[in-house]
């Protein structure tokens, strides 16, 4: 399995900026609060389970695998 390189909270904010999307619309296409995507880009959030840790993954801030509640 290939690696994937982690990126930092910058690095995602500038990927927006760079494909000119919003935080909030990322957050809504990928079915998640605004409000919980910006804490987890600021460290208030610190993603160790749930969505938190889903929008983490997902953004590449962090390795590993989101597992629904019916696989757990």
């Amino acid at each position: 399995m290939k690696s994937k390189t982690i990126r930092t909270a910058q690095d995602v904010r500038n990927e927006f900026i760079y494909k000119g999307i919003s935080m909030a619309s990322w957050a809504k296409k990928n079915g998640f609060d605004k409000a919980t995507v910006s804490q987890v880009l600021s460290g208030q959030n610190t993603a160790i389970r749930g969505k938190g840790h889903a929008i983490a993954v997902l953004l590449g801030l962090k390795a590993g695998v989101i597992v629904n509640d019916a696989e757990k």
